[in-house]
């Protein structure tokens, strides 16, 4: 049976946890709000009215063409490109490519930056695995001018981070709906894990701040894994209407 990412990768162990998706999720969560393109994130509406359901459906369905067989993960890359086609024709006009280019450079960024402050250091295959698996999704999703390889990549994401950054009203106004959606102590606790995660162009445009207090509490967090107790502490902190699509990601 042929998967889209082998049962060995990496990429499974990163998408396979829980806590590792909520850092990608974490991050994800401020450079969207940043994307000068995010205004087609408000155009359905969806956004606003939901920016946790909207910012989890992304980061589920990347999960599911990582764990699908894969003739499935190619269907579901079809559709999620239907979807957005549905939009484009909806609004008369299309959504640029490089739009498609930052959100993939962000699942290929935040998985990495994620694994790497719960877990260990990648080793350049295993970065090259992460990269490999998302230019699949943008090789079928047929996005142009995709980066080749792990180092053009690089170069091509400190361009996103440098050019298509911007902090606007969609800001402002996402930011607030963060807070109305996740109550100020869950909000708080989403900043400190994007000034741990995010990269320092991201936190500058967001005054988030250079010393994350969670980092005592990740050395913390880290312990109780040890004790098995990593869980309990973890679905005590999540929102009440996201804590079972949140406990349903752990894959073990």
């Amino acid at each position: 049976m042929k998967y889209f990412v082998e049962k060995s990768s990496i990429v499974r162990e990163i998408w396979g946890k829980a806590d590792y998706i909520l850092f990608i999720f974490a991050g994800a969560s401020a450079e969207f709000a940043l994307n000068k393109a995010v205004d087609w994130l408000y155009f359905t509406g969806r956004l606003p009215a939901d920016p946790l359901g909207r910012l989890f459906s992304t980061v589920a369905y990347a999960r599911q063409i990582v764990f699908a067989e894969y003739d499935d993960a190619i269907l579901a890359i079809n559709k999620i490109a239907a979807i957005h086609q549905g939009v484009e024709k909806q609004r008369g006009t299309q959504i640029p490519d490089w739009a498609y280019r930052d959100v993939l450079f962000m699942l290929i960024d935040y998985s990495i930056r994620s694994f790497e402050i719960l877990e260990r250091k990648l080793n350049e295959s295993e970065k090259e695995e992460v990269f490999q698996t998302f230019l699949q999704v943008g090789s079928g999703m047929k996005i142009s001018g995709l980066p080749q390889s792990f180092e053009e990549w690089k170069i091509m994401r400190e361009e996103h981070l440098r050019d298509d950054l911007l902090k606007g009203d969609f800001t402002i106004d996402l930011y607030k709906q963060y807070k109305k959606h996740l109550g100020i102590f869950r909000y708080y606790m989403l900043m400190q894990v994007q000034v741990l995660v995010v990269p320092d162009r991201v936190n500058a445009l967001l005054s988030l701040g250079k010393i994350p207090w969670l980092v005592p509490v990740i050395g913390g967090y880290k312990l109780t894994r040890l004790l098995g107790f990593e869980k309990l502490i973890r679905n005590a902190i999540l929102p009440p209407d996201y804590k079972a699509q949140v406990v349903a990601l752990d894959q073990v």
